[in-house]
């Protein structure tokens, strides 16, 4: 290994064992040249080594200010839990700006996913979700309504799957796809985020028995999230699934889970 690679090695390790032991979120890290000093190193070295810890989402670089603690990524876990309940999970206030609430006619992908008729009337619900203010994911829910009339009747529901389970459709399955994108103009102004920042996109299914009770979309800024996946033994191949994340043989998988930072 180069001896300039081994710099910047030991100049990002003891950047980031002083962001996880001394330094607070928001806390500015030494200046260039205090690092340059320190390791004997030139300035594009420290910058690599910032750069790196940037990336990772350990530190935030703000234009004409200088390099601070990023805030700490929250652990979201993707499984059948409402946002809410995820981040009091995590000692986390949630909230939503309510953005639509309405019944609406199904989409033909809505349709599809719920396993309607397209054209039948689904409650829709977008919210923008936030933990301790702080703007963390837009969700868009659709369930259809013959399941649960007058869902809107006196506002949304505080929890979508509170709801559920007080009516006696308590979920008990469903299936995740996820994917990285970019953020739109619009969704980026929600989120507090510059457009083309990147994002997660989460889509679920969500069931009550054999019965489809809730379809989402969600974008998730991945500035406060990483993707957790638990790894178990090889097991016997399965069918691909389809374009809805459905598989075949009717089963479905273990859940795959998403760390929110």
């Amino acid at each position: 290994m180069r001896h300039s690679v081994l710099k910047y090695v030991r100049v990002r390790d003891y950047l980031r064992s002083l962001v996880t032991h001394e330094l607070t979120v928001g806390d500015a890290i030494p200046s260039e040249r205090v690092l340059c000093e320190r390791f004997g190193v030139s300035r594009m070295t420290v910058r690599q080594a910032v750069d790196a810890l940037v990336v990772e989402g350990l530190l935030d670089r703000e234009q004409g200010r200088g390099t601070f603690v990023a805030p700490t990524k929250v652990d979201l876990e993707v499984r059948l839990a409402s946002f809410g309940e995820e981040m009091r999970r995590r000692g986390m206030e949630p909230s939503s700006t309510v953005l639509a609430a309405e019944e609406v006619v199904a989409a033909p992908d809505v349709a599809d996913a719920l396993d309607l008729v397209p054209g039948e009337r689904v409650h829709y619900l977008h919210r923008v979700r936030h933990a301790d203010g702080e703007p963390m994911a837009i969700e868009q829910t659709w369930l259809p309504a013959a399941l649960v009339p007058g869902l809107l009747a006196d506002g949304p529901p505080e929890s979508i799957y509170g709801e559920l389970r007080r009516r006696g459709l308590a979920p008990d399955w469903g299936e995740d796809t996820v994917a990285a994108s970019e953020v739109d103009a619009q969704d980026a102004t929600l989120l507090g985020l510059r457009p083309g920042a990147a994002v997660l996109r989460l889509t679920r299914r969500t069931f009550t028995g054999d019965v489809a009770c809730a379809y989402s979309r969600s974008s998730y800024r991945a500035d406060r999230y990483v993707l957790w996946v638990p790894l178990t033994a090889p097991r016997a191949a399965v069918t691909p699934r389809d374009g809805r994340g459905v598989r075949h043989d009717g089963r479905h998988d273990e859940g795959v889970q998403v760390i929110a930072t």
